[in-house]
Order: C-alpha cells, then sequence, then structure tokens
C-alpha cells in the first residue's frame, strides 16, 4: 500500500515529466481532494493530459518509454479508451486521460499550483472543476469527496460556473441525475452549514 507521501511524490514524478515536454495537464481525482476538500487517503495519481484528437499515440508511446503500462494492452487499452493505466517504478498506480473536450482544456487551463508539502509543489484542477469531475463518475466515494468539498469551500465556489460545465456533460452521457442530486447536496450543505 502506498503512503500519501509516496502518492505525491508520483504526483511530482509525473509532473515534471509532462512539463518538461510541454504538455498541459492538471491533477484531478483524489489529490485535488487533499486540497480542496476533506484529506482523505488515495493510492494512486489521476491526471488529464491534453492530447487532443489525432496525436493520442505520441502521448502514450513517451508515456510508456518512462512509466511502466499496468496491463499488457496498455498502448492499445488508452488508444480505445482514452486512459492510460501507468505505474510508477516505486509502484504507484497512474491513470492519465487523455483529455481533447472543451471542457477539459478549460480545466487545464484553470488549474493552479498547490504546494501539497515542503518538497512538492503540483498543478490541481480547481475546485469547481473537481466537482464537475467527481459528479460526472458519480461514485459512491465521489459523493462523498464532493460534500466535503462543499462544506470546506462554502461560499467560495462559482456555483453558476460548476452547472454551466456539468450540464452539457451530462447531456452527452443522457443522464441529467448526477446534476440534480448535486442540487440537493448543494442545497443540504448550505441549510446545515447556515443553521
Amino acid at each position: 500500500m502506498n503512503s500519501i507521501d509516496g502518492v505525491l511524490a508520483a504526483a511530482a514524478e509525473l509532473e515534471a515529466f509532462c512539463r518538461g515536454r510541454n504538455w498541459p495537464f492538471c491533477f484531478i481525482g483524489g489529490i485535488p481532494v487533499q486540497r480542496w476538500g476533506t484529506p482523505r487517503f488515495t493510492q494512486d495519481v489521476d491526471a488529464t493530459l491534453l492530447a487532443g484528437f489525432g496525436a493520442e499515440a505520441e502521448f502514450v508511446d513517451a508515456i510508456l518509454e518512462q512509466f511502466r503500462g499496468r496491463r499488457p494492452d496498455a498502448r492499445q487499452f488508452a488508444l480505445q479508451h482514452r486512459v492510460l493505466l501507468a505505474r510508477t517504478a516505486a509502484g504507484v498506480d497512474l491513470d492519465i486521460a487523455l483529455g481533447a473536450l472543451p471542457f477539459e482544456e478549460r480545466a487545464i487551463r484553470r488549474a493552479t499550483q498547490w504546494k501539497a508539502s515542503d518538497a512538492i509543489s503540483i498543478n490541481t484542477c480547481s475546485a469547481e472543476d473537481l466537482i464537475v469531475h467527481k459528479t460526472f463518475a458519480a461514485r459512491d466515494r465521489d459523493w462523498g469527496d464532493i460534500e466535503s468539498v462543499l462544506v470546506r469551500q462554502h461560499g467560495k465556489l462559482d456555483l453558476v460556473q460548476i452547472r454551466a460545465e456539468l450540464s452539457p456533460l451530462l447531456e452527452m452521457k443522457e443522464d441529467m441525475e448526477p446534476l440534480h442530486k448535486l442540487e440537493r447536496i448543494i442545497a443540504a450543505t448550505d441549510k446545515r452549514l447556515s443553521a
């Protein structure tokens, strides 16, 4: 099992690799939850790398030269599913989404550096974009993370931006229920914190 320090070190390693190639990217998933919500243990590193459409193989091949794939068909899987499953030499899993959507581009542009420790500063998505990612994924763990961000960032979030980014993504998925659930959690959180 990886410690949070090991996970952050793996994120810093991936960041140095991407920055060395001037690749636009940011961290999503459990790492920004440490920054914006209630810190919880996370065992892997999730990132979005702006690969666009058509040049994905160049990004995948370069990453697989540096980090080993987690499955024998990691290259083909990444090109088909737009997620590269890799692992650092220290054994930390990397889930690298090959971003191309306008939302992903904007989220990377809005990302900022976070001083995760005395030695590590990494580029994470904004709190708003974290909520969009988590609502779109809509797993049980994601709803807990969303609530923790809403509580910790209460009164600071741009809810208009969240709704504007989330609605078209859910329309593509033809499932608006996650947005309705998010609205219920926002209302419940506001009521609880305003009482």
